[in-house]
């Protein structure tokens, strides 16, 4: 039996397509939003895909307080808010992983592009905003959404997972191996994510160029 997972933002493509794969391996997901209706609604579209999901719907706070892994995939510009309001939804030894990207949509901008943080990166800026004791790990910035979402797609790629401490990245390791064709790698402290987070609009430009939805593999490892 496995632990719950807390996914916000899956009313968007990339936390619908982890929520669709996690629960069709049998790990029963928290679908969270700032409206309670809305996450419902995203829930019932799970359980649509994939019959007999264990899936439930809330509103952010409700849903990051659900869960021992909490998976952070909203879009950029409304990260910082999120993690403000559910600060005091996230107990000690709560596993966050980060998978927002500072793209330049964000502020205008192309999706070909980042935007700059200062702390680093996106998940920089996160540990920052959750309380002590809690861990963030960065992840899954290079698989297509779409990808994800269509169950009939084999998957065949690797994830780049950046943290700053040891278990909870074998946590989040052992987590997105659950779903079939995701090969998780260690790349390393919280600070790389500065670049696993870029490769999001790299894979952004081979995609459109190419009309496919690219992975990345790692060679030797």
């Amino acid at each position: 039996m496995h632990d719950p997972v807390s996914i916000l933002g899956a009313t968007g493509d990339l936390g619908f397509g982890l929520a669709v794969r996690w629960t069709g391996a049998g790990v029963p997901v928290v679908i969270g939003s700032r409206d309670a209706g809305r996450a419902e609604e995203a829930a019932s579209r799970v359980r649509a895909a994939v019959p007999g999901a264990q899936v439930e719907g809330r509103d952010n706070a409700a849903a990051a307080a659900a869960s021992p892994v909490v998976v952070m995939s909203v879009p950029f510009a409304g990260a910082a808010a999120t993690y403000t309001s559910i600060s005091g939804s996230l107990k000690p030894g709560t596993l966050v992983i980060d998978a927002t990207v500072p793209l330049a949509p964000a502020v205008g901008g192309k999706p070909t592009r980042m935007v700059g943080v200062w702390q680093g990166s996106a998940a920089q800026q996160a540990a920052e905003l959750v309380p002590e004791g809690v861990d963030v790990v960065s992840a899954l910035h290079t698989v297509s959404a779409a990808s994800l979402a269509d169950l009939g797609h084999e998957l065949a790629e690797d994830v780049l997972v950046c943290g700053d401490r040891r278990d909870p990245k074998a946590t989040a390791i052992e987590l997105i191996g659950l779903i079939g064709g995701l090969r998780a790698i260690d790349a390393g402290r919280l600070e790389l994510s500065r670049v696993t987070e870029s490769l999001t609009a790299l894979m952004i430009s081979l995609n459109i160029k190419h009309k496919t939805h690219a992975g990345i593999r790692i060679t030797g490892v």
